[in-house]
């Protein structure tokens, strides 16, 4: 059986549930990950490193995610 590849991070995470109380989502999911997943991939440590990446890169995250997340 030939596989089908997956075009994009969004498209692979994007059947996740999300078991976070509603009342605290702040951010979507999906964002989180895509966040948290480069970050690592650039040598963050932890959650501060995460953070601190994903500040110094916002305005690039917010282009990226809300281009290719589906509405």
């Amino acid at each position: 059986m030939k596989k089908v590849p997956v075009e994009t991070i969004f498209e692979y995470f994007g059947d996740l549930s999300d078991p976070r109380v509603e009342r605290t989502k702040h951010h979507k999911l999906l964002d989180i990950l895509v966040i948290a997943l480069c970050a690592v991939i650039c040598g963050a440590n932890g959650w501060v490193g995460v953070e601190q990446f994903g500040l110094s890169k916002l305005k690039w995250f917010r282009k990226v995610t809300d281009q290719a997340a589906p509405p």
